[in-house]
């Protein structure tokens, strides 16, 4: 990545430390709440053994992001290796096409995380239109979603118009509110004999069970699916642009998000079919939680669950918000999409990507189906994975990328592990999760996926063409400048 394109006046700053990171982050463990049900609908109780090795997944994943993180500092996250890696330094052409894969990787991963928005914006409607008997009277639903995430992506574009700086401390306060009541929730049932063992080792795996292509294919979906929740938590990478010390800071934030949500992932689920067996999962694929509460608590626990998880839902709301804003300010940063996406205020908040950002969620809440978005949604995560893990083998091989400094290095032998992961989701997690999605939901959520990733090609030449008008518009300027230089000189 050249410095032209990185040192922009629309930069982001240096303002925040390995723990604010962190807790921007924090709210990745709870990405495990939209899938809680659905995974035992195919896995039963061995569900609890997919989110385990899904975060250890993330490990291996993670620890090339880690790298790269260090060894391109200026590049936010998985959007801006990816650009920066693929791209063809001092490309001479009008099209580089390694500069239009980079760029394809950061646009899905923007389309990954940012449906989290819309997803949990319909959670939080839900939630309240069962908590609040006045607001189910009055509204549908739907009406309670599209209100919410109209609420919602309003007072968290105000909160971080101010920087990330602000962004961190919310998460600190979120974080008290929903992760230590949402912990207390998971232990308790353990603690006061609710979990029955039996519900686990008795439901192992379904009875219908067989190692088959269908089963199979079925399998690659669900990790699919899994990892878009388990591995997300290389959204704390993304910030290191604005790391004070990104060489100390990002791995240590990476690496205390992925043990938290190891713990956090397994023992949720295992919590959750101790108490209800699953069955009793299957029956409350979206809110499984809620019963739990009140067979540890009784019924005050309910109403305590729902807040708690609706709070918990900002926090998430928060973490996709910032992440997928830096993954479009990246990407313009690198000529990859129209500059005005790049534009930052005085704090250095990239706030015209923060409003696309929240307007094209409220046209995903318009769709109303929580489950084809999260279906749609783990397609462009599974893409920019896999482009991003062969960009990690592509730093370590060439010429002159990989004697560049190092301050953090995954272990010896790391881009064989990188690219057995980045072929596991390109193709097998990809076929996966479209053989899945046509199994449960149609091919609906297929066709957004591939529509939504499709319409970069558009935009990229767009941008293209924007980026060679404005050389040459420059270039002029520049020779005019020059020639009222001569005209200076004195006449010898």
């Amino acid at each position: 990545m050249s410095e032209n394109s990185l040192d922009t006046a629309n930069h982001l700053k240096r303002s925040i430390d390995w723990k604010q990171g962190l807790s921007i982050s924090l709210g990745v463990p709870l990405l495990i709440l939209p899938s809680l049900g659905y995974i035992p609908l195919y896995l039963s109780a061995a569900a609890i053994l997919v989110w385990g090795l899904s975060v250890i997944q993330g490990f291996m994943q993670n620890a090339a992001y880690a790298e790269m993180a260090t060894t391109f500092p200026k590049a936010s996250g998985l959007p801006g290796y990816a650009q920066h890696i693929f791209r063809t330094e001092n490309y001479k052409g009008k099209y580089d096409k390694g500069k239009l894969i980079g760029g394809f990787s950061a646009w899905s991963y923007w389309f990954a995380w940012n449906p989290v928005l819309a997803i949990f914006a319909i959670l939080v409607g839900g939630y309240l239109h069962g908590l609040f008997p006045a607001l189910a009277g009055a509204f549908t639903e739907y009406q309670l979603s599209l209100i919410s995430g109209l609420v919602i992506f309003a007072g968290l574009f105000v909160i971080n118009w101010f920087g990330l700086k602000d962004g961190a401390i919310l998460g600190y306060i979120l974080a008290a509110v929903s992760l230590i009541p949402l912990i207390i929730l998971t232990v308790a049932p353990f603690a006061t004999g609710h979990v029955e063992l039996d519900n686990i080792t008795g439901s192992w795996m379904p009875a219908d069970w067989a190692w088959d292509m269908h089963h199979i294919l079925i399998l690659f979906g669900i990790f699919a699916i899994a990892q878009w929740s388990a591995c997300g938590w290389e959204t704390a990478a993304i910030y290191g642009p604005e790391y004070k010390n990104p060489s100390k800071d990002v791995p240590k934030a990476l690496f205390a998000c992925g043990i938290i949500c190891f713990f956090s992932y397994v023992l949720v689920q295992a919590a959750v079919i101790g108490v209800l067996g699953v069955e009793g999962v299957i029956a409350e694929p979206i809110s499984p939680l809620i019963p739990v509460a009140q067979a540890v608590f009784g019924g005050a626990g309910t109403t305590i669950t729902i807040i708690m998880l609706i709070a918990a839902m900002i926090l998430i709301i928060q973490t996709a918000y910032l992440g997928s804003s830096r993954a479009l300010h990246s990407m313009s940063a690198e000529n990859n999409l129209p500059k005005i996406f790049g534009k930052t205020n005085r704090h250095g908040t990239p706030f015209i990507a923060l409003l696309v950002t929240a307007a094209f969620n409220m046209v995903l809440i318009s769709m109303g189906s929580m489950t084809a978005i999260l279906a749609a949604a783990a397609i462009g995560y599974t893409c920019a994975n896999g482009i991003s893990l062969f960009a990690y083998v592509k730093a370590k091989k060439h010429p002159a990328l990989a004697n560049l400094e190092r301050p953090f290095k995954a272990p010896k032998g790391w881009k064989r592990v990188a690219m057995l992961f980045g072929l596991f989701n390109l193709p097998l997690c990809l076929i996966g999760v479209v053989y899945l999605n046509s199994l449960e939901i149609g091919w609906a959520p297929t066709w957004l996926g591939f529509i939504v990733l499709a319409l970069y090609i558009p935009i990229w030449f767009y941008s293209q063409h924007e980026s060679t008008r404005t050389k040459q518009e420059a270039s002029p300027a520049r020779s005019s400048d020059d020639v009222e230089d001569l005209e200076k000189l004195p006449i010898l």
